[in-house]
């Protein structure tokens, strides 16, 4: 595959949520993959495989599913980092890092992956500010359910 189309359908995310609850809380929320339909409107479905791997659907704004199997690579409360890596309509790697912030938690979100999904890769170039605001919305919905969430106790 010629480079310019990798870095065409090539993603690098980093969202920072600021949230008022402790990173042992806030880590543990987040360890349940299965329970994130329950706070997070735009993962629509997570369905376990075995206990570190399942399969896991999305839905943004604009209209299409992204669906993946997430696998576990890291889990290690201790230093707060969930990693996983994903293949299906998107190829790559996902990561968590949970850490004490001012009054509460950071809870940093970072992802590199690769669109396989054809119909996006066809419409990658025009698309692509599309897919990032796409993202960006997805993200500003996740912070704001989680805290909800976390509220709620």
């Amino acid at each position: 595959m010629p480079d310019w189309s990798r870095r065409l359908h090539r993603y690098r995310f980093r969202s920072v949520w600021l949230l008022n609850a402790s990173p042992t809380v806030v880590y543990a929320v987040l360890e349940r993959a299965e329970a994130y339909p329950q706070w997070w409107p735009q993962v629509r479905e997570v369905t376990p495989l075995d206990d570190r791997s399942g399969t896991a659907r999305f839905r943004s704004l604009l209209p299409y599913d992204l669906t993946v199997v997430a696998s576990e690579r890291v889990r290690d409360p201790g230093a707060g980092v969930l990693e996983m890596t994903m293949r299906g309509d998107l190829a790559g790697w996902a990561r968590w890092t949970v850490v004490p912030g001012a009054g509460g938690t950071r809870a940093v979100f970072e992802q590199d992956v690769e669109v396989c999904k054809p119909l996006l890769r066809r419409f990658a170039l025009l698309g692509r500010p599309l897919f990032l605001a796409n993202h960006a919305l997805m993200m500003r919905a996740g912070r704001r359910g989680l805290a909800a969430w976390l509220a709620r106790g």
